[in-house]
């Protein structure tokens, strides 16, 4: 109890009044049940566990790109704040489905991000190909968090009508964003790659029964993977070791390696076919470097350096329709980390679907890798 004035301090319980009659702003007790060291924090393993996270990393990028405008704008508030998200999904009292205005910078994805009690109300996540995805409690987090911010619409609207080969400077490069996973696993389904007409693609990636959600295999507040699980049928050393299939998809003849490995290899053909095309089609080389937006420069002499203008490295403005359709696909796939446990069907079809793209636009023979 707060005292004012010059009312003598009241003992409670067992808190003496000072014997000198020295006023004293508040009482604490001298004695009782516990001390505070003793309480228990029944949740503390969690909360530390969520602060070590990279969803806690207060200096991390994805919450400090916006310190010098100090504002994060509405369109990436809703994954780059707590208080963002809650906006977009009208847990705060506003509307949903938009975020009302520019949120402050500093904040990360906290306890209440995946802990709301409203998160139970929301029953779909609308992901940038246009489908409403069912989701149950914390999922509606994780897939509206994870699915990226485009869709193979978005490139088929930029480059429809447009003659595939011939360059034009108002098609730019179709960024998929970072981290999207829940993009990847939903595959054909969720619609996230360029898809080519008159393909199949895979669609959501079934696992085991015990395994179907995020949670499932990503401890919730580390973040880590649990792999224990996965030796139940699976014998390997880590997650990236596991095969799942016994053929091999990238040419090579060699399952004594994870399906990751496979990934990895068409990827790294596609990018190489990227480059020879723009450069023997195009007539514009193409660099790649993936720490600086946006992640494709022009190099015009071919030293395999991005061009530079002022300081600053020139974004590259030579792209054809079939170009930029598997440059976006090449960058969806390898914007996921974990896309070999994700969907590796999808992932594989989609680089192979974008290697075939460009080898026959360079007169080469298709490639009988996967389908």
């Amino acid at each position: 109890m707060l005292l004012t004035g010059s009312e003598p301090a009241r003992a409670q319980d067992s808190v003496d009044a000072p014997e000198d009659g020295t006023e004293i702003p508040f009482a604490l007790p001298q004695a009782g049940p516990f001390t505070p060291a003793e309480i228990s924090i029944d949740n503390n393993k969690a909360i530390s566990d969520w602060f070590r996270s990279a969803h806690a990393d207060a200096a991390a990028e994805a919450f400090r790109h916006w310190d010098e405008d100090e504002e994060i704008r509405p369109a990436c508030a809703t994954c780059h704040s707590g208080e963002g998200f809650r906006d977009f999904h009208g847990l705060d009292g506003t509307q949903a489905g938009m975020v009302d205005g520019p949120i402050e910078p500093g904040g990360v994805v906290d306890c209440g991000t995946c802990h709301h009690s409203g998160l139970a109300e929301i029953e779909t996540v609308t992901f940038p190909s246009g489908l409403n995805h069912p989701v149950t409690g914390v999922e509606a987090s994780c897939m509206t968090c994870h699915q990226g911010r485009t869709a193979g619409t978005d490139v088929m609207a930029a480059i429809a009508d447009k003659p595939l080969d011939t360059t034009d400077p108002s098609l730019r490069f179709i960024n998929p964003h970072y981290a999207t996973a829940a993009a990847t696993w939903l595959g054909g389904y969720g619609g996230a790659g360029y898809q080519y007409e008159g393909q199949d693609y895979s669609g959501r990636f079934f696992h085991a029964r015990p395994v179907s959600t995020c949670n499932s295999c990503h401890e919730p507040h580390t973040l880590e993977v649990a792999f224990e699980p996965c030796l139940t049928c699976h014998q390997a050393d880590s997650p990236e070791a596991i095969r799942i299939a016994r053929q091999s998809y990238d040419g090579s003849g060699n399952t004594s390696v994870g399906i990751r490995s496979d990934i990895a290899a068409n990827a790294a053909r596609l990018m190489d076919l990227i480059e020879a095309y723009t450069a023997e089609v195009a007539g514009v080389p193409v660099v790649y470097d993936g720490g600086r937006y946006p992640y494709f420069f022009t190099d015009a002499n071919g030293d395999g350096r991005a061009d530079m203008t002022d300081g600053k490295p020139v974004a590259y403005d030579a792209w054809t329709p079939r170009s930029l359709r598997t440059a976006y696909n090449w960058k969806l796939v390898t914007a996921d980390p974990g896309n070999f446990a994700h969907n590796p069907p999808y992932a594989l079809e989609l680089l192979y679907d974008s290697i075939e793209d460009l080898n026959t636009a360079m007169g080469g023979e298709a490639l009988d890798i996967l389908r």
